[in-house]
């Protein structure tokens, strides 16, 4: 681990002011590479290409204005690690699974969300460890090991974004691009106790970028300081809908919802509602009895398509994924039709939802640990509940870090910047208030 956690303001601040450069921490993130427990951080890294794109963005010419003050991009001269599911020139694309590192062999060409962040003077250190297929979400991995904490080798780190994590934990990323479909970000972020965002469906593009289910899947990110969410929008853009503004209010479930949460869980729970309510934010409960069919819709769309990406390659992979693409393979036309109408309508609902509360929190997962080595097959539905009602609504969710656990904060579809800067704001609060402590 680094010896002073990275931020991305932090040093940013310190490339700007020449006291650093992009070199010196691309060094420095590739000695902290996959030093978590199971050494798996990464499935493909090549310190030579790293370091000459640490050079390449060190060749990016200053200006003026930015964030900043040297115009240059908010994540200029990063180290930044990318999930391998995104294609990189150069390099195999696993999906986390050897069947699929060995059929494709090495990418002709970036994938969209690369040719972004290095346009951006981003430098990826690698690509990162992922449950196989993104098809879950503990990071547990029969080829390439399960994906353990940074600190904590009795702890899974969450996925399926779990090399993400891993990496923003351990210091060779100072933040890690991810996945979110059922909940791939903001589980592993409440997880390891780190800030997520995940963006509003729709937003990015999925040139060379594998799907899974394309109904639900989002990219976003893993990071360390809340306060850094503000700058979190790029690579992947505002829309018209993301207007300037501020929240007046939010809902959050009751406690009949929690019923199957960690008490510590429901502590953090309720401790951020009140933080909440300390910005100003005025509160209600919502009982959402409704979301009972979220999962249910979003299994069974998710396992549809998915069968549909895989078709042909079932045997490849193992038991229990095999057994979803085979259900999915299953479920006829007239099937996937009034799913997709049960999905329209619930999302309908949704949106009527953020409209008359602008926003909505309830916990990323009602655990605060995945022990490694437990038997985790009932671990998914459980997980899935929390998280498929904002799937299925296709919103922007930041993942709030809390003592344990982590919470979701959602708005409305195309609120992603307004959202990020309501985080970033209760992160800098939270920095004063640690500043006052000591």
């Amino acid at each position: 681990m680094t010896s002073s956690p990275w931020t991305i303001r932090g040093l940013r601040r310190s490339l700007a002011a020449g006291l650093t450069r992009p070199t010196i921490l691309a060094d420095a993130a590739l000695a902290h590479s996959s030093q978590n427990p199971s050494g798996n951080t990464y499935l493909w890294q090549d310190a030579a290409w790293t370091r000459s794109e640490a050079v390449r963005a060190e060749e990016i010419k200053s200006g003026q204005g930015g964030a900043f003050g040297d115009g240059r991009s908010a994540i200029w001269g990063l180290p930044v690690s990318v999930k391998d599911c995104f294609d990189l020139a150069g390099a195999p694309t696993s999906c986390g699974v050897r069947f699929y590192r060995d059929l494709n062999g090495v990418a002709g060409r970036d994938s969209w969300l690369v040719e972004q962040l290095r346009a951006n003077g981003a430098v990826i250190v690698g690509k990162t460890h992922l449950h196989p297929l993104a098809y879950g979400i503990t990071g547990e991995n029969p080829e390439f090991g399960d994906c353990l904490q940074p600190g904590d080798a009795t702890a899974l780190t969450g996925g399926s974004s779990s090399g993400a994590v891993a990496s923003v934990l351990e210091g060779s990323a100072v933040a890690a691009i991810g996945t979110d479909t059922g909940g791939s970000v903001r589980v592993p972020a409440a997880l390891c106790g780190l800030a997520g965002y995940r963006a509003s469906y729709g937003r990015g593009d999925w040139r060379g970028g594998a799907h899974l289910a394309e109904s639900f899947d989002t990219m976003g990110w893993l990071f360390r300081d809340l306060e850094d969410a503000s700058l979190m929008s790029l690579p992947f853009g505002t829309g018209s809908s993301d207007f300037s503004g501020t929240f007046s209010r939010f809902a959050a479930v009751s406690d009949s919802f929690l019923h199957d949460c960690e008490p510590e869980i429901v502590n953090s729970f309720r401790a951020f509602i009140r933080e909440l309510e300390e910005l100003g934010l005025e509160g209600r409960t919502i009982e959402p009895e409704w979301w009972a069919e979220s999962r249910e819709i979003f299994v069974q769309i998710q396992a549809w398509e998915a069968s549909r990406v895989h078709a042909g390659h079932f045997d490849h992979f193992e038991p229990s994924i095999r057994e979803r693409l085979e259900m999915g393979a299953r479920i006829t036309p007239a099937e996937i039709s009034a799913l997709r109408h049960r999905h329209s309508e619930f999302r309908s609902r949704m949106d009527d939802l953020f409209s008359a509360s602008e926003l909505l929190l309830l916990p990323c997962a009602p655990v605060a640990k995945l022990t490694a080595k437990e038997d985790h097959s009932q671990t998914r539905i459980r997980l899935l509940r929390y998280t498929t009602p904002f799937s299925l609504a296709g919103v922007p969710v930041v993942s709030i870090p809390c003592k344990p656990g982590g919470m979701q904060l959602a708005a409305g579809r195309g609120c992603d910047a307004r959202l990020l800067q309501l985080a970033s704001q209760i992160g800098a609060q939270r920095n004063v208030a640690l500043k006052t402590l000591a």
